[in-house]
């Protein structure tokens, strides 16, 4: 599905009269429309992309600091003459409690373009990425920018055995190693998991291999990692019944299949992270399937391998669908997350930002402009996001977002 969406070629689409944006973006950024708070007392708006040097259209949510300034990236804007389109090639922004926005990276091409995924950053401040396409073979990067703002490629996807068009984002490991996902290539295509360290040395730790044992086409989020070092993540495809594998890879390099998505009433098409609490359960989002109208699922998978569905998304108004971000769990057990589609919003393609209590209670929280990245919950209760679209600049634009509980 995001293989279809995100594969197709870049064409013209008019932004202020100069700009383009890629056609994937196209597909998936569907209408413009006005954004009606539901609950405009507790929601705000803390920075509006313009489409230009500041950046375009966050696909990935916002991770934050110990001085609450937030770090993202946009897929475009930037540069609007990388690659001589006239859209850009994205940027690395951080945004301070004051809302004002610094730009940490403009990509140019050759040391990646188009970010689609979430930073992780270091204790002393180093922030790592990944892009989906550029960097020497055009296959895309894995990159570190230091607290002084240079930017260093660390692995450059040849497209061969490592990996291409990374579609997640970095998990920070021991002694500055980072650990991934490439969505596409390898040695059957489908997909690879790596590790890079702080000398720039790239080791494959496992070539997804589709069929019934194995996933393929890990996308959004990023991985996770255990006290043991295992690690774990979700494949859009793949698994037993071909809709999506929940999966297990030790230190030692044994891949597990934990779970595999069975499609019809149980979801299937799994994106984003998945969430662990301390008796071992997993949750996570699927895309589609889940109900009549396949807008998707929450879901809660036990340490046994058994799913319980935790809401089946229903459209309308009052609801969400196609959830591509996963979920973010607080202390109490209560999840939180945003749909893609669906919502508050004035056109049924709107989105949605909602709380699924511990008890299986979904509230719609706000209507929000296309999200996909996911939310990030802080300790005081606050939830931070990004949209797609919406805000000022409307269908070329793109929030940041805090809401207050």
């Amino acid at each position: 599905m995001v293989n279809e969406l995100l594969g197709a070629r870049f064409e013209a689409w008019p932004h202020a009269g100069h700009c383009r944006a890629p056609k994937q973006v196209a597909v998936l950024l569907l209408g413009l429309v006005t954004l009606p708070l539901l609950q405009a007392q507790t929601f705000t708006t803390l920075y509006n992309f313009s489409w230009g040097s500041d950046g375009g259209a966050p696909f990935a949510g916002a991770i934050q600091d110990a001085a609450g300034n937030l770090y993202g990236t946009t897929f475009a804007g930037g540069d609007l003459n990388c690659g001589g389109s006239g859209y850009g090639c994205g940027v690395v922004y951080k945004l301070d409690t004051a809302g004002t926005e610094t730009v940490l990276h403009s990509f140019s091409g050759s040391d990646g373009e188009y970010p689609y995924t979430p930073l992780a950053r270091d204790k002393v401040g180093n922030i790592y990425g990944t892009t989906w396409g550029g960097g020497s073979s055009g296959n895309g990067t894995v990159f570190k920018i230091d607290t002084a703002g240079h930017e260093t490629v660390l692995h450059s996807f040849t497209g061969g055995s490592d990996g291409c068009n990374p579609l997640q984002g970095l998990l920070l490991g021991p002694s500055g190693t980072v650990f991934g996902t490439a969505y596409r290539c390898g040695s059957s295509g489908y997909g690879t998991i790596f590790k890079v360290d702080s000398t720039k040395h790239f080791t494959l730790l496992h070539s997804f291999a589709g069929g019934s044992s194995d996933g393929w086409y890990p996308a959004f989020g990023h991985l996770v990692r255990d006290k043991s070092g295992s690690l774990y993540g979700l494949t859009e495809y793949g698994g037993a019944h071909g809709g999506g594998a929940l999966y297990k890879l030790s230190k030692a390099g044994t891949f597990t299949l934990l779970y595999s998505f069975k499609g019809g009433s149980g979801g299937c098409n799994p994106y984003g992270s998945v969430v662990q609490d301390d008796a071992g359960n997993f949750y996570g989002t699927t895309e589609s399937c889940g109900s009549k109208s396949n807008y998707g699922t929450v879901w809660k998978v036990s340490k046994e391998g058994k799913e319980a569905v935790l809401h089946r998304f229903a459209g309308g108004t009052s609801d969400g669908c196609n959830p591509y971000g996963g979920v973010a769990r607080d202390a109490q057990g209560n999840l939180y997350g945003v749909a893609y589609g669906c919502g508050a919003g004035k056109s049924k393609n709107w989105g949605a930002l909602y709380e699924l209590s511990a008890k299986g209670r979904f509230t719609l929280l706000q209507g929000l402009g296309q999200p996909m990245g996911e939310v990030l919950w802080t300790t005081n209760g606050t939830l931070f996001g990004t949209t797609t679209e919406g805000g000022t600049y409307g269908l070329y634009g793109g929030t940041v977002w805090s809401y207050e509980p």
